[in-house]
């Protein structure tokens, strides 16, 4: 008979790496909390924008309809005060709803923004209640060194691990990173975080089948919200103490490694810092999943193109689309789209509508416009090829492209070709990203608050300085609607 050893072992050396950087690295990077602040309000935007969306906003709200928690933590756009594990669950939920907010795409892809639900949440909880006792609250400056440390976290991980190769969601990722930095802002011992690390790796782990046909579905919408909640959950739980798993990853047929992700073990190209956050992709002109964006760019401007030659879609008799291999895994679709979670991870969709109707916004993956016959019969002249070129350099740490070849052929013969190979969103192109990411927030704060309340929250918003000095509290206070504005209902 053979017996397992009860000895327990020193913590896996992923949840040790991961709590020094939590406890001890000092970001003092200025790029990084430039771009941290952008990515406040662009994430930020993204979730009021989502507010217009009754299949999101009948998710939001308290367990329990009308409760109200003193001193709870505020639902931005909304009038909801809720207990911080469900306010995470609403935010992440909001910020996650139209597939809008950054991204960052290696061997595993993600959002890391998604983790603002859990900080923001815990960040303004602790706020609220440190004033009701006469302490001081956190400032936005922890909120964003918290993101920059979700950012990095959730990133690093991803760069050279494939969660999806093995049909886990990377939503696991947001769950790991918000445990990580809750933990630190909830005042957890650095035993008490690893342990709470090392629950977050023992939890059940999405299945990543609902972005996926046949059962694509609008869980992936929430399924951030619910990580990021979750994480919040469990780092509330090892702060009372309870045990954590010490070699919950590396423990022989009972861990992670040997249950989901076939006995390999995790793989790193970087050391934590700010990396991840200094090069993160905003996604500014379309709220399409990330491998498309360059795509949807090659298709608006071969349509300008194609108006310039007095040509309409309606004379497209072939399109190619040269791509990467993650494109080609992920949103290259054939057959009916049920839904709006199936139209916005289809590439031949997104590539569809701009050509003929010259725009993609969230409204297009709607019934009213997918049920234009034109869009189907434009999908089926599609064909996509992997570009080995553009799959190499999507891997390359210092390109990190997304490239896309668009190539039309018309009725007459005539060929049209577009190449894009970064989105307007990627680092390279941030100086012409920025005020366009800033007008999409300016857009969005439209859509919900008054002129008065619009000027209050950008002046908050602009200034660097500014911002970091204003309490968590104050800043949150900025987006509760007033008395009579539609975000009341929400």
């Amino acid at each position: 008979m053979i017996h397992e050893s009860t000895e327990r072992a020193a913590p896996d050396q992923v949840l040790v790496d991961i709590a020094d950087y939590v406890f001890g690295y000092e970001v003092e990077s200025e790029l990084a909390y430039a771009t941290a602040r952008l990515c406040l309000i662009d994430t930020l935007g993204c979730g009021l924008e989502a507010l217009e969306y009754p299949a999101c906003t009948k998710l939001l709200g308290p367990v329990v309809p009308g409760m109200t928690v003193p001193h709870g933590a505020r639902v931005p756009g909304t009038e909801y005060e809720l207990d911080p594990v469900q306010a995470a669950f609403n935010i992440g939920t909001m910020i996650r709803w139209l597939d809008y907010n950054d991204t960052w795409l290696a061997a595993e892809w993600g959002h890391p923004s998604d983790n603002l639900g859990g900080i923001l949440a815990v960040a303004d909880w602790l706020s609220r209640a440190a004033v009701a006792q006469g302490l001081a609250p956190l400032t936005m400056r922890a909120v964003l060194t918290a993101m920059i440390k979700a950012h990095e976290i959730q990133g690093c991980l991803a760069l050279e691990n494939s969660f999806n190769r093995v049909g886990l969601d990377h939503v696991v990722l947001v769950k790991v990173a918000s445990t990580a930095v809750v933990s630190q802002m909830l005042g957890l011992t650095y035993e008490q975080t690893t342990a709470a690390l090392s629950l977050a790796w023992v939890d059940g782990q999405s299945l990543r089948t609902y972005r996926h046909a046949p059962n694509t579905g609008s869980r992936k919408s929430w399924a951030a919200g619910d990580a990021t909640s979750r994480a919040v959950r469990l780092a509330l739980i090892a702060k009372t103490g309870e045990t954590g798993y010490p070699s919950v990853l590396t423990a022989k047929k009972w861990g992670f490694y040997d249950v989901s992700f076939g006995g390999r073990e995790f793989t790193f190209q970087r050391p934590y810092g700010s990396y991840v956050m200094e090069n993160v992709l905003f996604k500014i002109s379309y709220p399409a999943e990330f491998h498309s964006q360059t795509a949807i760019e090659a298709a608006m401007t071969l349509r300008s193109r194609m108006q310039a030659l007095g040509r309409t879609a309606d004379e497209i008799v072939k399109i190619t689309i040269r791509t990467h291999e993650a494109c080609l895994r992920i949103i290259d679709k054939k057959g009916p789209l049920n839904n709006p979670a199936d139209r916005d991870h289809c590439v031949q969709y997104m590539v569809a509508v701009p050509l003929i109707f010259g725009r993609l916004t969230a409204a297009d993956y709607e019934d009213q416009i997918a049920s234009d016959p034109r869009i189907d019969a434009l999908r089926d002249k599609m064909r996509c090829v992997e570009d080995a070129l553009f799959s190499e350099d999507y891997l390359d740490p210092a390109k990190r492209s997304i490239a896309n070849t668009l190539v039309i052929e018309l009725k007459d013969g005539t060929l049209l070709e577009e190449t894009v190979e970064y989105p307007i969103g990627h680092k390279r192109r941030r100086a012409d990203g920025i005020p366009l990411l800033q007008a999409k927030f300016e857009a969005n704060l439209a859509r919900r608050f008054s002129v008065g309340q619009q000027k209050q929250i950008l002046e908050a918003s602009a200034e660097q300085g500014r911002l970091e000095a204003m309490a968590v509290n104050e800043y949150v206070d900025l987006f509760v609607p007033e008395i009579g504005t539609n975000a009341g209902r929400a």
